[in-house]
């Protein structure tokens, strides 16, 4: 059964809940989107994605079809059942107004990015939601190599219009999202564009 469809524009973020067993679809419509996304126990927010456990548990850096997301407990919260798109990362974090100014200069202090998103979208659910929740993330779509001297950057997308990623919730999930508006480096083709998001219980 569907329980949601909706599109996010640029820039602008989603939360909501899917229960357990459900399935939560992300569209990247035309392409070469970052869709910056929290996982949380929906019935307890401390028990919260971990990416140094997720990459720990697979032993892999990047994650794709059969993909389980841990958190900070190891708890299983979700598994990535179907992925068009072949590789997303955990390592880039989400930006920030002072991250984007350390990287990019002062003149873009005033530019909206994914932390301030993410606050926003936990001040309007509520319930015990706030900054100090807000920790490891996944960017969806977002290619960020790790160079040989164990850096990274932020290259072109590798998904294209069209492309998804499709998650099994392993328990009753809070889902918080970022629709990525970063405009100084290629992770959205310098141009952010909308997404979609489905959902169906079990």
């Amino acid at each position: 059964m569907m329980i949601l469809d909706i599109e996010v524009a640029a820039g602008d973020g989603w939360i909501g809940e899917i229960p357990a067993g459900g399935r939560f679809r992300i569209v990247d419509l035309h392409g070469n989107q970052a869709v910056d996304t929290l996982f949380f126990d929906a019935h307890d927010h401390a028990n919260r994605y971990s990416a140094a456990d997720t990459i720990r548990e697979q032993g892999a850096a990047y994650l794709t079809t059969g993909s389980t997301l841990v958190s900070v407990r190891l708890d299983p919260l979700a598994t990535i059942i179907d992925d068009t798109c072949g590789r997303h990362d955990t390592l880039g974090g989400a930006c920030a107004q002072e991250s984007n100014v350390v990287r990019y200069g002062e003149h873009v202090r005033h530019q909206h990015a994914c932390r301030a998103t993410f606050l926003s979208q936990a001040h309007r659910w509520g319930r015990g939601l706030d900054k100090r929740d807000l920790g490891h993330n996944i960017n969806f779509f977002m290619n960020v190599p790790l160079t040989p001297d164990g850096g990274l950057t932020f290259e072109d997308g590798v998904s294209a219009p069209g492309k998804h990623v499709e998650l099994r919730a392993e328990r009753d999930l809070l889902i918080l999202i970022s629709n990525c508006p970063q405009l100084n480096n290629p992770c959205n083709g310098y141009d952010p564009t909308a997404i979609r998001l489905i959902g169906y219980a079990s």
